[in-house]
């Protein structure tokens, strides 16, 4: 129960707040016109999509008396694409700015969204869906009416794209990770060597995406027999799962896929079967690894392979420092009470670490921190705050 109210409805509440807080900062009401004056980009168009699949299989598990199922559908979509996809990748279409078509999409989509999940959870959870519903729309739910499939806001080749780009973009995270490399820190290149060209083109189409979500400055997506970075295989043989259908031939067998070459490794992945001594491999027989290089971390996952360059170059790390100092003063503002539109002026005790990269990043820090000024001091009274192993004295006030 306490793991369900933590993941689901203490995700659902997080969600909700975002939406209020900036809806009510921008005056923002659910009307016809703002739906009309909306600009739709590609993900709200994903979400949409994942939404009405949702309402189809939500509908079918209610209609066959399984609402175990459908509250796991209902708690995957929130937790998975709408809070930690959606919300997270756009939140900045929220922030300050002008009301324009674009900003108008976002408040309508995460709208609509909200109030279709309170609409489905009704069954499992009538209380907190009725009180989700009457904030949002000032009505109860269950007199409302029970949503309908909009079959042509599905995309099934936009939903497979997006979960590649989320698989990809999982993958490199655990990257950075292995390397200790946080995600406030641009690295310089990720490559995806992808086995066919309906994979190449799919990720192509969320390349930018996965970019700004991972930090890095390029993102190469070829063809495997094209990609400057050659790639070693690995193979074994599944002895758990091989053993059972080869039999006495297993020793033979193993012999005979440790002996594949790369050429070999790579037909079986394209085309996911490969004929050794009479039998036909099939991908749970095996085991596939990609072996890391000097100064590329790799890894594959079903289908997918990525190389992630973790060289550092000053000029990374500054914007690195950047991002650090961004996330600190951020923490700041929240803490000393200010509200979300207060302008600051930001001042900064010298230090030899980041001195450099706060006269490279001004600009680019004042915009994220709504700064008027920021400069540095050899004095500074302050909040003191530790960053990469150092302190530093920050002092923030109202501008």
């Amino acid at each position: 129960v306490d793991e369900i109210r933590r993941k689901f409805f203490g995700t659902l509440y997080n969600t909700y707040g975002f939406f209020a807080l900036y809806a009510n900062v921008d005056q923002w009401t659910p009307t016809d016109s703002a739906a009309k004056d909306a600009t739709y980009t590609e993900i709200d168009r994903w979400i949409l999509s994942k939404l009405n699949t949702l309402v189809r299989n939500v509908t079918e598990c209610y209609e066959t008396y399984d609402p175990t199922r459908a509250g796991r559908a209902i708690s995957d979509f929130v937790q998975d694409d709408l809070s930690n996809w959606y919300v997270r990748l756009n939140r900045k279409r929220f922030w300050g700015g002008k009301m324009d078509g674009d900003k108008q999409a976002a408040y309508t989509t995460l709208y609509t969204c909200l109030r279709t999940i309170a609409q489905l959870m009704a069954p499992n959870a009538p209380f907190y869906a009725d009180r989700l519903y009457r904030d949002l729309t000032g009505e109860t739910v269950h007199l409302s009416n029970w949503p309908i499939v909009d079959e042509e806001k599905i995309d099934t080749a936009l939903e497979l794209r997006m979960a590649l780009a989320q698989q990809a973009t999982s993958m490199i995270l655990s990257l950075r990770k292995r390397a200790e490399k946080n995600v406030r820190q641009p690295l310089s290149k990720a490559v995806i060597p992808a086995q066919d060209d309906a994979t190449k083109q799919a990720l192509l189409l969320v390349a930018e995406l996965i970019k700004s979500e991972v930090n890095v400055k390029e993102l190469q997506i070829v063809r495997a027999e094209e990609s400057e970075i050659k790639l070693v295989k690995r193979i074994k043989p599944n002895f758990k799962v091989l053993g059972k259908k080869v039999g006495a031939q297993m020793k033979a067998m193993a012999a005979a896929i440790n002996s594949m070459s790369q050429a070999d490794i790579a037909q079986f992945e394209e085309n996911g079967s490969f004929t050794l001594l009479d039998y036909t491999l099939i991908p749970e027989d095996v085991e596939i690894a990609t072996e890391d290089m000097p100064g590329w971390l790799v890894m594959n996952e079903g289908q997918l392979t990525i190389a992630l360059d973790i060289e550092l170059t000053d000029a990374l790390r500054e914007e690195g420092i950047a991002r650090e100092l961004i996330n600190r003063i951020q923490n700041l503002r929240k803490s000393s009470g200010l509200e979300i539109t207060d302008r600051i002026i930001v001042t900064i005790q010298a230090n030899e670490q980041l001195n450099s990269s706060v006269q490279h990043f001004n600009e680019y820090i004042a915009s994220q921190v709504l700064a008027t000024s920021i400069s540095i001091a050899e004095e500074v009274q302050g909040d003191s705050v530790e960053m990469d192993g150092y302190t530093i004295t920050i002092n923030i006030k109202k501008a």
